[in-house]
């Protein structure tokens, strides 16, 4: 009897470890398929602004994930991203590279991918008369060969320029100005400025301070109480973008790091660049990639010029 209740228990316990040992094998099994909660992004804030907030309402509606934004800026985007800190970036600049063309060892492994157009423009206070400023006047500003408003065809009243300060040189937007126009990413402006952190701080700035003046995206600028200049003559309308005619304009990218083997993040690109994510952004202003196809060429010259990548 001793025999036959002592052969039972081995049974059960056997039975319980084959049991185990299935659910074991099944959690293995399932585990490497199993769908990411949300996924991060940080970066670029005028590509938030611009679309980036609604791609991720839209893409969470669709699909159940989350995306997770944050900003600090286009260095922090493609940094965080080939430092794997952050799944996805956004930046409104190219990678930096050195005088020999290799890329900044903090920059290498990321890849950017073209998502949008946007462009340079020329903002300031709302209720500032000056509708226009020329490339060459806007040159002398940040010179400090013009620092009142009177030269621009206002009062009498000095120039509060303001810049930004917290990504250095590298700021998108600041470093993308300095290759357009004096085709030189190390160019030290010479006027005196307001410095502000970031780009979301830079537009606050503008909405509160009467005469000054300064550098953003479009494509954010246009969602903020702001005055957008035309510059020569041409407004940064989005056609004049689009076909070039304005000629400021610059690519928008999500940084991806190059080796990730994560399959959302390849999911989520491809529905940024699927005709439903591209009409989110053109919803919301920015040109998207149809719109601006006629700007591929011309930004592959200039490319090649400044050695970007």
């Amino acid at each position: 009897m001793k025999r036959h209740t002592a052969n039972m228990k081995s049974d059960l316990f056997l039975d319980m470890v084959l049991k185990l040992a299935v659910i074991v094998s099944a959690l293995f099994l399932v585990a490497p398929f199993a769908t990411a909660k949300e996924l991060t992004w940080t970066g670029c804030d005028i590509s938030m602004t611009a679309f980036m907030e609604e791609i991720a309402k839209a893409y969470e509606k669709k699909t159940g994930l989350k995306i997770k934004l944050s900003g600090g800026g286009a260095t922090k985007g493609i940094r965080a991203v080939s430092a794997r800190s952050s799944d996805m970036g956004g930046t409104c600049r190219h990678r930096l590279v050195d005088a020999k063309g290799a890329i900044h060892e903090e920059e290498r492994d990321a890849e950017l991918v073209h998502v949008a157009w946007d462009a340079l423009v020329v903002i300031t206070h709302r209720d500032n008369p000056v509708n226009n400023i020329s490339l060459a006047d806007l040159k002398r500003v940040y010179d400090g060969k013009i620092t009142s408003w009177k030269d621009l065809g206002a009062e009498d009243k000095r120039i509060v320029l303001v810049t930004l300060g917290g990504q250095g040189k590298y700021s998108g937007v600041e470093h993308m100005f300095r290759w357009l126009v004096y085709n030189d990413p190390e160019y030290d402006f010479k006027a005196l400025s307001h410095i502000v952190k970031s780009s979301g701080s830079l537009r606050a700035k503008f909405e509160k301070t009467p005469w000054s003046l300064g550098l953003d995206g479009v494509s954010a600028a246009i969602k903020r109480k702001v005055k957008i200049l035309s510059l020569d003559g041409i407004s940064p309308s989005k056609e004049n973008i689009a076909s070039g005619k304005y000629p400021l304009f610059r690519p928008l990218y999500i940084a991806v790091n190059k080796n990730t083997k994560n399959p959302e993040v390849k999911k989520f690109i491809d529905f940024i660049l699927s005709p439903e994510g591209q009409a989110i952004i053109s919803e919301q202003g920015t040109v998207n990639l149809t719109e601006g196809k006629a700007l591929a060429p011309l930004w592959d010259e200039k490319k090649a010029r400044f050695g970007l990548k």
